[in-house]
């Protein structure tokens, strides 16, 4: 074997040394970590300057990646790029002369002044052979990318992507309500651990509040249950679209929503339910064809770190059976 040879061949056991310690340790992991160290791999396998994973959303139309060295998270349409070639193909696409491919984006290179020389794009699939995804490699360092030898190399680095995406798929959808796409009560746990547990542990404030939709069981009675849905999931994309980035909204069951502030305090919390009191209130719902007025009650709490979750969500519950003993269509706190 070749001093380089084993020297990459090191690498790749330092590296695959370095994730699994990692998945086996009790820090606080998800995929994404997995994600970066698979394009190390791949990045050694073939000898690569840079490597990028690409996620493709196929319910937004998107393909995403936060793993290109250098930025940000990229968003791009699914239908353009050299990714969005590769996966529209079901092939593996390879240029080594990226500036004249007008299949090439390169809006990144003129943000950053990384000059790209080439690229080769592997479309990842799942067990099903669907596509879900695309490791990309930039700037073979010894010379140009080959779609046989480099692809080759890869595959192993592919194999692994595709496993780790599709059982991060598996994860999110477990923890979504398909109706109206809000994280479900598995998502408010395991979000209440990695999001809203610290900052409690640093002192700063965290509110909540949970609605429910009045008289609910009138919209099924009298509409059917397809009506149902549709207020569902009118109400609930409401909700979701006036959470700022650090705000989630969840569906806690049936027509009951709760939504988590962090580091906001209760006065901002009853604001915020205020004002989707009101929006709610002045948008009509067309529920499966039929014009359906409606109303939420709030029922708000500043949480209580000497309390638990399940109480402090009591607490606020409370709040919401007064509102709606009193009349509905207000916020109580």
């Amino acid at each position: 074997m070749s001093q380089n040879n084993e020297k990459n061949l090191d690498a790749i056991y330092d590296i695959c040394d370095r994730l699994y310690t990692d998945m086996c340790s009790n820090k606080k992991t998800d995929h994404s970590i997995t994600f970066s160290y698979i394009t190390e791999l791949g990045k050694t396998l073939v000898g690569a300057d840079r490597a990028s994973f690409w996620k493709w959303d196929k319910v937004r139309h998107e393909l995403w990646t936060t793993s290109a060295t250098g930025t940000d998270k990229i968003v791009i349409p699914d239908t353009t790029g050299l990714v969005g070639k590769a996966l529209k193909e079901q092939r593996v696409v390879v240029t080594n002369d990226p500036y004249n491919d007008p299949n090439f984006n390169s809006a990144v290179d003129k943000k950053t002044g990384y000059v790209t020389k080439s690229i080769l794009v592997m479309p990842i699939a799942d067990v099903n052979g669907e596509f879900i995804g695309a490791l990309q490699m930039i700037n073979k360092l010894d010379g140009a990318f080959d779609d046989r030898t480099d692809v080759r190399c890869l595959s192993l680095a592919a194999i692994v992507c595709g496993i780790t995406l599709e059982s991060e798929t598996f994860l999110e959808n477990s923890q979504h309500d398909k109706l109206t796409k809000l994280r479900n009560r598995m998502g408010f746990y395991s979000d209440f651990a990695k999001k809203y547990a610290p900052v409690i542990e640093s002192g700063k404030p965290l509110s909540l509040f949970i609605c429910d939709i009045d008289k609910f069981k009138s919209v099924n009675d009298t509409y059917g249950h397809n009506a149902g849905d549709a207020v569902l999931s009118f109400v609930a994309g409401i909700i979701m679209r006036s959470c700022s980035p650090e705000q989630c909204a969840y569906r806690w069951g049936g027509e009951e929503f709760i939504m988590m502030m962090p580091e906001t305090e209760l006065e901002g919390c009853v604001a915020k339910a205020e004002n989707l009191r009101r929006t709610i209130q002045d948008s009509p719902c067309d529920a499966d064809g039929n014009i359906v007025k409606l109303t939420v009650s709030f029922g708000c709490r500043k949480f209580d770190p000497a309390m638990s979750i399940e109480d402090n969500i009591s607490a606020a519950d409370e709040h919401l059976y007064t509102a709606k003993e009193t009349g509905r269509n207000k916020v109580v706190f």
